[in-house]
């Protein structure tokens, strides 16, 4: 094998894959993203292979490879489980990526890859515990405890958004269908595709998470309405986090972390569903500072010894 030089992540999402190639610092040299191949198994894996191929011919480096995926890989059957881009669901993704590539391959899930990113040189660097959160396609969670990602006997931990909404209304029982087989997920509320949905549930019109942030800029009062009723649910699902495991900082990444007023209501709202003793919670809530890359860098960090 080549001498190892530099870190290549890439970031496997429903709708795009990232690569990224950094140095030895963390300096970025080379970023490409490309569209994620449609229900196409073996597409998916020629495409990840095309870019860490451009990458190093365009650097003239040659790197570990580290890969963060909507999922994780079972300890049982070694095959992908829990993904919400199901085509990956039962396949040999790290197996299969090695012999196409000629090189191990580090697989975790993304929003673990998020949460390493954060802690080692993002908005978490100065904590020792850290819970990343994605909003986006998918509702995912991470967890860093003392520098390492803490993955669970199960490789299952930082799963909250496939756990019911905490104390939902009347409105919001039993909720609506998840692919994971059962209703009311977290997930189905805190996607984009859930926040997609309360707005056309108090406006009839389906429109995307964007162009709802884009009408909140305008004070649309229809989106609005949306937002509160996100930044509500939102609160009380990192309220069970903080329950649970009391992080030292929440990093929130995905799409619709961009939604900058967020990072103020929700700790405006999730106080009365945290037991802290009549005293107010002051875990810090902050946006990545990695934004949408955080998670291919933090699957470049996948390999820190090189």
């Amino acid at each position: 094998m080549k001498n190892i030089n530099c870190r290549i992540g890439i970031d496997l999402g429903g709708t795009k894959i990232e690569c990224i190639l950094i140095d030895y610092d963390g300096n970025e040299i080379f970023r490409e993203r490309i569209t994620t191949p449609k229900n196409d198994y073996n597409g998916i894996l020629n495409s990840i292979k095309n870019l860490i191929q451009k990458s190093e011919s365009v650097t003239g480096l040659f790197g570990t490879v580290g890969i963060g995926i909507p999922g994780t890989i079972s300890k049982q059957t070694n095959l992908v489980k829990n993904a919400n881009s199901t085509v990956l669901i039962g396949q040999s993704l790290d197996k299969d990526l090695e012999l196409i590539l000629g090189r191990p391959v580090r697989l975790a899930n993304d929003a673990n890859c998020l949460a390493l990113s954060e802690y080692i040189d993002g908005a978490g660097e100065e904590y020792k515990s850290l819970f990343a959160v994605i909003l986006g396609t998918g509702v995912g969670g991470g967890l860093i405890i003392d520098g390492k990602i803490f993955s669970g006997a199960n490789l299952i931990s930082g799963e909250w958004g496939h756990n019911p909404l905490p104390w939902p209304n009347v409105n919001e029982f039993p909720g609506p269908d998840c692919y994971c087989g059962l209703q009311g997920c977290i997930e189905t509320y805190l996607s984009g595709s859930g926040l997609e949905n309360t707005f056309c549930e108090i406006t009839g019109y389906k429109v995307s998470a964007n162009e709802i942030s884009e009408k909140l800029l305008n004070n649309d009062q229809d989106a609005i309405h949306a937002i509160e009723l996100y930044e509500n649910r939102l609160a009380r699902g990192l309220a069970m986090i903080v329950n649970i495991l009391d992080p030292e900082v929440i990093v929130l990444g995905g799409g619709v972390s961009n939604i900058e007023r967020l990072y103020i209501n929700v700790k405006n709202c999730w106080n009365k569903y945290i037991i802290s003793t009549g005293e107010e919670v002051d875990t810090p809530i902050l946006q990545a500072k990695h934004g949408d890359s955080s998670g291919v860098r933090g699957a470049a960090w996948l390999w820190p010894e090189i």
